[in-house]
C-alpha cells in the first residue's frame, strides 16, 4: 500500500551549549512496503541524549536560591515584629500623653487662672509704685539732711549772733546748743574734771536704739557731725 511517512529524528549537537534540532526527513515509499531504518538504536539515543543533561548544578543553585529567599524571609519576619513592638510602644506612649492632657484640661480654670493673672499684675505695679514713692521719699529725706547739716555746720561757725560773739553770751550760747541737740534726740554730758561736754548720748525713737559717742576733739566736726546724723 502506498502511504506518506514522516520521520522526525532528534539530533544533539554540542557548541558552546547544548541545542537541540529537529531534522525533518520525508520518505516516499512506493506501492511495495518498506521499513523504514534508523541509522542509530534509538534506546541509546534516548540515553545518550539524557546523559547529556546536568542539572545536579542547577538542583544546589535552586537549593541556594531557597535558602536565600528562606533568610531573607526570616530577616523580614524578624524587622516587621521589631517594626510593630516599636510602633505599640509608642501607641502607648500616646494613649498616655492624650489621658494627661485630658485630665490637664478638665482641672485647668481659664477664669480662674485670667483672675489669678490680673491680681498677680495689680500687685506687681503696686509694689513698683510703693518702690518709686520710696526712692522718691529718700531723696527727698536726703536733700533735708543735708540742708540741715549745712545749717548746723552754719551755726556752730556763727554762734548765736550770726558771728558777733562776745564773752557775756557764751553761757547763753552753750544752752541754746544743748537745746538744740536734745531736741534732737541728743543728750550732751559733761567731763567731771575739765567740765566740758566730752560725750554725745543719741536716742533714736524710731528703731529704739541709744548710742554714745565720746567727743575727744581729735577729729573734725563734720566728722561728729556726720556721726550723729548718721546715729538719727
Amino acid at each position: 500500500m502506498s502511504a506518506q511517512l514522516a520521520l522526525y529524528t532528534l539530533e544533539v549537537t554540542r557548541t558552546d551549549s547544548w541545542h537541540c534540532r529537529i531534522v525533518h526527513h520525508e520518505i516516499i515509499h512506493s506501492s511495495r512496503a518498506k521499513m523504514v531504518l534508523f541509522d542509530e538504536d534509538p534506546v541509546s539515543l534516548i540515553t545518550e541524549t539524557t546523559n547529556q543533561f546536568h542539572i545536579a548544578p542547577d538542583k544546589e543553585a535552586l537549593s541556594r536560591i531557597s535558602e536565600s529567599i528562606g533568610t531573607l524571609h526570616t530577616t523580614r519576619n524578624a524587622k516587621l515584629n521589631q517594626q510593630q513592638s516599636i510602633l505599640k510602644n509608642l501607641s502607648r506612649r500616646l494613649n498616655n500623653l492624650k489621658s494627661e492632657y485630658a485630665y490637664e484640661e478638665e482641672r485647668h480654670d481659664a477664669g480662674k487662672h485670667a483672675s489669678e493673672m490680673l491680681r498677680m499684675d495689680t500687685e506687681k505695679f503696686r509694689v513698683a509704685k510703693g518702690v518709686s514713692d520710696a526712692e522718691i521719699e529718700g531723696e527727698r529725706l536726703g536733700s533735708e539732711l543735708a540742708g540741715l547739716k549745712a545749717q548746723l555746720e552754719q551755726l556752730e561757725k556763727e554762734g548765736t549772733e550770726g558771728g558777733r560773739r562776745s564773752v557775756g553770751d557764751a553761757e547763753d550760747e552753750v544752752i541754746l546748743k544743748l537745746q538744740f541737740y536734745r531736741s534732737l534726740g541728743i543728750d550732751a554730758s559733761q567731763d567731771d574734771t575739765t567740765g566740758e561736754y566730752n560725750r554725745a548720748v543719741i536716742h533714736n525713737t524710731a528703731q529704739g536704739d541709744v548710742n554714745v559717742v565720746n567727743v575727744d576733739g581729735k577729729m573734725n566736726r563734720s566728722f561728729y557731725a556726720n556721726m550723729f546724723w548718721d546715729s538719727l
